[in-house]
């Protein structure tokens, strides 16, 4: 793995915790910390267990793709593509916001 993908899935994921609540991005900053990483892996892993289950009220598909992310700080081989993933959702969601601009401005 290269130090790109380290520092690209942390600058993401920075961005990302900027546009959370801030109580939200605070935890999820302490997750992502060097000494959380044995709250991080358990908490991971059930994030994805979670995400499986996603039929149940509480439980839902978005816990999956969480758990990935959480892993990610600490499995090099799923740097890149959830990586990649995050630049994906940040595009799809600047697209939504200017479409929404866009019909407010029709409107």
């Amino acid at each position: 793995m290269t130090d790109k993908d380290v520092d690209g899935l942390n600058r993401r994921l920075d961005r990302f915790e900027r546009e959370l609540p801030r109580s939200v991005g605070q935890s999820l900053r302490w997750l992502r910390g060097p000494s959380a990483r044995w709250v991080r892996i358990p908490a991971g892993l059930l994030f994805i267990v979670g995400g499986i289950f996603s039929i149940l009220p509480v439980l839902g598909f978005w816990m999956l793709p969480f758990g990935l992310l959480l892993l990610a700080q600490d499995l090099p081989f799923l740097r890149r593509p959830m990586r990649r993933a995050l630049l994906w959702m940040e595009r799809c969601w600047v697209r939504w916001k200017q479409s929404r601009r866009a019909q407010r401005g029709k409107g």
